[in-house]
């Protein structure tokens, strides 16, 4: 079976939303073995839906539609539909009863402008909404469309997201005969090109059925392994087989085979360490506490952050001493390491990052140009600290979040090199 996802809206277009619908159905789905050929953002006009969904239909044995069901004169997604399939409508006494429920809870009856949430197309599966007030649907199409299937949900992610996970993926869980596996190989400081010329004879000898995806990040590059069959221990076994020749190749760039963050890996390293970390920022303003502290749980290993953006708060909060910022400046190796022994001495962690750079658009220079960053990571217990240099090039926002990435791939890298410093 093969689905294509439609999202409707005008926002979507206009840029004014980010389409995360079509990437947790997608997701969705391929747990039950579907796959999804194609993603679609149409507008909100009749015409176009109707021209867009026939056309998905032909090619797709599901189409999930997300978007214009809600009670307002811009929500066209059913008169679509009517129009496409030659069906009527119909008052669904389920969907009335749960609307009828959900106002009731808040002090409320049905008003008018609402009672249309509780119309479905004829012959539809209604789909009950339990974060909401539209009903969804699912609707199979006829000999039209080859009996292909036709799902109908709001817009609204949170409502969406109930009504896949307890009505939409269970009930075609049940019809799917195809065995899909994902495999995340996450890696870091390495750029697409290296890590193609390492794994060029696994790319070029990949099993029937298994493909591999590059997904460049802000700090290297991902890969998605995707192995498609019938009988799950051979997907299964293919998929395994890719990524533990990858890893074999470029294990040393390689912190995940798993959907997990890099700060989440940090936070299991230091805790399976039984360690401590604090930060000190400068270029990044927080941002690496803030990465650090989104973990659950880090309170068991993140003591302390320091945001010290002027030169006198690097000295009066990390005893950085002003001649080292006046001979070097603050953008440098010293400083980095004068904040992250401050912080150590300061916080009592076990590890200490520190950042200071430029993140522009403005203060670079020739010698210290916008993009460059200094970081330094102190060890309490050997008493080591070790900096480096790196440049970025972005605009504001973009090095921020580069530098960060920096900052964590150092403190891996240094968690990975002494796991029980």
């Amino acid at each position: 079976m093969l689905a294509e996802i439609v999202s409707i809206g005008d926002e979507l277009l206009k840029g004014q939303r980010v389409n995360t619908n079509a990437a947790f159905m997608a997701g969705a789905l391929a747990g039950i073995g579907v796959p999804v050929q194609r993603i679609v953002a149409c507008s909100d006009l009749e015409t176009e839906m109707v021209a867009v969904l026939a056309e998905s239909l032909e090619r797709a044995d599901i189409v999930l539609v997300t978007g214009g069901l809600g009670p307002t004169r811009d929500d066209r997604t059913k008169k679509a539909v009517q129009q496409l399939l030659g069906r009527g409508v119909e008052v669904s006494e389920e969907a009335y009863a749960h609307l009828a429920t959900w106002m009731k809870q808040r002090g409320r009856e049905v008003p008018d402008s609402l009672r249309d949430q509780a119309v479905v197309i004829e012959g539809s599966i209604v789909i009950e909404n339990t974060r909401g007030t539209a009903a969804g649907m699912i609707i199979e199409c006829g000999e039209q469309f080859r009996n292909h299937y036709l799902v109908l949900m709001p817009g609204v992610p949170t409502e969406m997201k109930a009504m896949m996970e307890l009505s939409v993926v269970p009930w075609f869980a049940s019809l799917s005969r195809t065995v899909i596996r994902h495999t995340p190989v996450k890696t870091l400081g390495i750029g697409e090109s290296m890590l193609a010329e390492m794994i060029v004879d696994v790319e070029d000898s990949l099993p029937a059925g298994t493909t591999l995806a590059y997904l460049p990040h802000a700090a290297g590059v991902n890969l998605m392994i995707t192995s498609i069959g019938r009988e799950r221990e051979e997907v299964e076994r293919d998929n395994q087989s890719v990524v533990d020749a990858i890893v074999q190749r470029a294990g040393r760039f390689v912190y995940a085979t798993r959907e997990v963050t890099l700060e989440a890996t940090i936070g299991e390293l230091l805790s399976l360490a039984g360690k401590s970390v604090a930060v000190a920022e400068s270029c990044t303003g927080g941002l690496v506490a803030s990465r650090l502290t989104d973990v659950a749980g880090s309170s068991a290993y993140f003591l302390q952050g320091f945001v010290v953006y002027s030169n006198e708060a690097k000295h009066q909060a990390l005893g950085v001493p002003r001649e080292t910022i006046q001979t070097f400046g603050a953008v440098s190796e010293e400083v980095a390491r004068a904040m992250a022994s401050g912080c150590i001495e300061k916080s009592g962690a076990d590890f200490a990052i520190s950042t200071t750079g430029i993140a522009g658009p403005g203060g670079g220079s020739q010698e210290k140009p916008v993009g460059m960053v200094c970081l330094a990571i102190a060890q309490k217990t050997s008493g080591t600290v070790e900096s480096r240099t790196l440049y970025m090039y972005g605009d504001r926002e973009q090095n921020k979040l580069r530098f960060s990435e920096a900052a964590l791939r150092e403190l891996w890298e240094c968690l990975r090199r002494n796991p029980k410093q």
